[in-house]
């Protein structure tokens, strides 16, 4: 197992672009699911899915011209809620050379970057690892 990090029963590694496709919505809903089922779970953010957990985007997403009254939360706001909801049972990882390469330095605090090469020692900590999206 890995040296800091607690051993897990998934770790789910977010690949690629968060916003092109649904897959963004389907890691959430695959994790909101593992963590309903008593899973342990740990989030490996790489590429342009390190962006999904930058202060900068704030509580709530722009406003919708299709219900411009509708408020609606930030990726990084619906993170934030499961990480609360869930500690211990769940961990956030950003990588960090992804992370610097797009200007994206300002995670929230419940986010812990990490170098590339240490991503091994995450997947010793799982049991199971599921990669999703394009590597």
């Amino acid at each position: 197992m890995g040296k800091g990090i607690p051993r897990t029963d998934v770790l789910v590694t977010l690949m690629g672009s968060p916003h092109g496709s649904d897959l963004f919505t389907s890691v959430l809903r695959l994790v909101e699911e593992l963590l309903r089922q008593g899973a342990a779970v740990q989030v490996w953010a790489c590429g342009y899915a390190t962006m999904l957990t930058q202060e900068g985007l704030g509580e709530s997403k722009p406003r919708n011209l299709a219900d411009w009254s509708g408020d609606y939360p930030s990726t990084v706001s619906v993170i934030r809620g499961l990480l609360a909801a869930n500690p211990g049972r769940l961990h956030w990882y950003g990588c960090r050379f992804c992370s610097d390469e797009r200007g994206a330095v300002a995670h929230v605090p419940e986010v812990r970057l990490r170098a590339p090469s240490a991503f091994a020692e995450n997947v010793a900590a799982a049991d199971k690892t599921l990669f999703v999206g394009v590597l």
